[in-house]
């Protein structure tokens, strides 16, 4: 599995292999022996049982150009895939020049803030909303590569405060919480471009 470091999100084990002749000894590997966990995942990066199909990954460490970076990203958010797309910006944030690697760690955040919202873990979305709302205020003013970075804090916030109104984003629970609003990954998709959104 890629590195989530900074990202705030905790990778899934390989999980229990029992039942399907797994040797369980063994680690999933990539073709250049990477250690890789190979279970099939659904479309917001949660773990299916080996053998169930599941949605594509993202490859892993591709180079792409900002403008690249940001069209990959919104087609995987508008699609309610929010997980993929912080893969994606984490490969802009693991590539990109020093300058703009805080841009895109903040972006990944909130992807994944996106994602455990979804996911119905209110209070850890509600922290990477805003942590990520956070670490992208340094370019506020620049709107780099045509990025909204204005209304992306706004979004961020206004959607954490309506997951978590308590602001406890602090809880310890990595996962889904009893009660808590779980939101439509697509429904609630920022637009990434300055301006709105084409068609609304």
């Amino acid at each position: 599995m890629r590195g989530c470091e900074g990202t705030g999100f905790q990778p899934f084990s390989a999980g229990a292999r029992h039942n399907r002749g797994v040797d369980e000894s063994r680690r999933d590997r990539d073709e250049e022996g990477r250690a890789r966990n190979a279970r099939p995942r659904d479309g917001l990066g949660r773990p299916l049982p080996y053998g169930t199909p599941g949605v594509e990954r993202q490859p892993e460490g591709v180079v792409r150009s900002p403008g690249e970076t940001v069209r990959e990203a919104q087609r995987l958010l508008d699609a309610g895939m929010p997980f993929h797309a912080h893969e994606v910006f984490e490969d802009a944030w693991k590539s990109g020049p020093d300058e703009e690697r805080e841009l895109w760690r903040g972006l990944a955040q909130m992807a994944v803030g996106l994602t455990h919202a979804a996911r119905g873990n209110a209070a850890g979305g509600a922290r990477l909303l805003r942590r990520g709302a956070a670490a992208v205020e340094g370019f506020r003013t620049a709107d780099p590569h045509g990025i909204g970075v204005d209304g992306l804090i706004g979004w961020a916030r206004e959607l954490a405060g309506r997951v978590d109104p308590s602001g406890s984003g602090g809880a310890e629970a990595a996962g889904p919480q009893e009660g808590a609003p779980v939101v439509d990954a697509a429904a609630e998709a920022p637009w990434l471009r300055r301006g709105d959104r084409p068609g609304k």
